[in-house]
């Protein structure tokens, strides 16, 4: 895990394809110390490795990014206003590839979107 101590996973739910994961947001995490001082914005990246990061603990392995299309940043994700973020994905294997299609939001709204491609390591 990339993101030690970032986040923590509060729930799960697999439903077929679909995953809906609750996670709290560490605002006092270092990514913050400098992604702003005194304006901490979770940085684009971060939200994309947490796709990453929640496909390989459903799959149980480790993945690479292969392609990631249609990345939409919507708004800002500030963990001192809203530390929860729910990630909403629609996940398929086929072999060794993973695609996953995600939804990031908060209290405020949506926050990401993304389609990803991912091989098995």
């Amino acid at each position: 895990m990339i993101l030690e101590g970032f986040y923590q996973v509060s729930n799960t739910t697999l439903a077929g394809d679909e995953a809906v994961t609750t996670l709290k947001i560490n605002q006092h995490h270092e990514i913050y110390k400098g992604h702003f001082p005194g304006r901490p914005v979770t940085p684009g990246v971060i939200l994309m490795q947490l796709f990453k990061e929640e496909a390989e603990r459903i799959f149980d392995r480790k993945l690479q990014l292969v392609r990631a299309d249609n990345v939409k940043f919507i708004s800002v994700c500030d963990p001192t206003q809203d530390n929860e973020l729910i990630l909403e994905s629609h996940i398929t294997e086929s072999g060794e590839f993973i695609k996953l299609k995600g939804m990031a939001k908060n209290s405020v709204g949506i926050v990401l979107k993304i389609n990803s491609l991912y091989k098995a390591g």
